[in-house]
């Protein structure tokens, strides 16, 4: 008797040792869209773990949305998965239309309290990469997505897209074409194909997984990094404020986590690099100057070799 597809068995092995590693007897939600990643995480999840549940989220973005969603929910039933819903969504907010979509999404799949696996694939971190590589995010935006991120699993993370599409032909599924992956008004969209074709056409092949493994390899350093700073910050801490002197002797991309970490737990938000390193040159070029102004209106001060935080802009002069 002949074994499944290769493509179904390669997405059913990806979460079989996902379940295996992260979470192997616990009740899974899979956020499904319809779309051939999706689909083909669910019937590799329905057939791996012992109990599955699809959650397909309506973002009301498209005049034909709620019977797509439906057909998605129909799709997963077809699939052996009993427990399949249907949740809506209002998408508003700043950002734009994608990023507010995506905290609808992400919001309203956090409430389920459960595992929540996401079709993630390969080629999506090679996108996520080349996002971080050309926004200048920082080794944490260019580390990519993590296979676990509580809530989020992404057992597909090594399987590429072209094998969750041939799964969902060998199992007789009809995925759902979003006409949002073709519309090149979006970045990802010209990334995956314009882009990532021609980088795999000049590197002759193997991009996406080697962009995977310089993801893989950041994570690693950034964990330790995080490591560090986190014990250094216990140190330096003294009531609500950092001992400057504690830190200034350590490694600039140390301080800075350290900076990141405290600064965020006295309210400061959208922090970006610059800020940051203003923030450390505090600790690093002190040269007795003035406060530095941070996210949410906050102004970081050095004061009798100590950082603290106020509230309110900077004043005049201050950066």
């Amino acid at each position: 008797m002949s074994g499944p597809h290769p493509a179904v068995a390669e997405t059913r092995v990806a979460v079989r040792r996902w379940l295996a590693e992260h979470t192997a007897e616990t009740p899974v939600v899979v956020a499904c869209s319809g779309g051939a990643d999706s689909l083909a995480l669910l019937a590799a999840a329905v057939h791996e773990a012992r109990t599955v549940r699809a959650v397909v989220v309506d973002h009301q973005l498209q005049p034909d949305s709620a019977r797509t969603a439906s057909t998605a929910a129909e799709q997963a039933r077809a699939l052996g998965c009993a427990d399949a819903m249907v949740i809506t969504v209002d998408v508003v907010g700043t950002g734009g239309r994608e990023a507010a979509a995506r905290r609808a999404r992400y919001g309203a799949l956090r409430r389920l309290g459960a595992p929540v696996l996401l079709g993630h694939t390969l080629d999506d971190q090679a996108e996520t990469v080349l996002l971080g590589l050309g926004r200048g995010s920082g080794a944490r935006s260019v580390a990519g997505m993590r296979a676990w991120d509580a809530p989020w699993g992404r057992p597909l993370l090594g399987v590429h897209r072209k094998i969750t599409h041939a799964a969902c032909a060998a199992l007789g599924v009809q995925p759902h074409q979003d006409p949002h992956n073709d519309d090149p008004g979006f970045t990802r969209v010209r990334l995956r194909h314009e882009v990532l074709p021609l980088l795999e056409d000049v590197l002759a092949g193997g991009v996406a997984e080697a962009l995977a493994r310089t993801a893989a390899q950041l994570r690693e350093d950034c964990d330790a990094l995080d490591d560090w700073a986190s014990e250094l910050g216990a140190h330096a801490l003294r009531g609500a404020e950092l001992d400057a002197v504690e830190l200034e002797g350590n490694p600039p991309a140390v301080r800075r986590r350290v900076l990141r970490h405290w600064l965020t737990a006295h309210g400061a938000t959208a922090l970006t690099d610059r800020q940051l390193r203003w923030a450390d040159d505090l600790l690093g070029a002190w040269k007795g100057q003035g406060g530095v102004s941070v996210g949410g209106h906050l102004v970081v001060l050095r004061r009798h070799g100590r950082l603290t935080v106020e509230g309110g802009p900077a004043k005049s002069g201050q950066r």
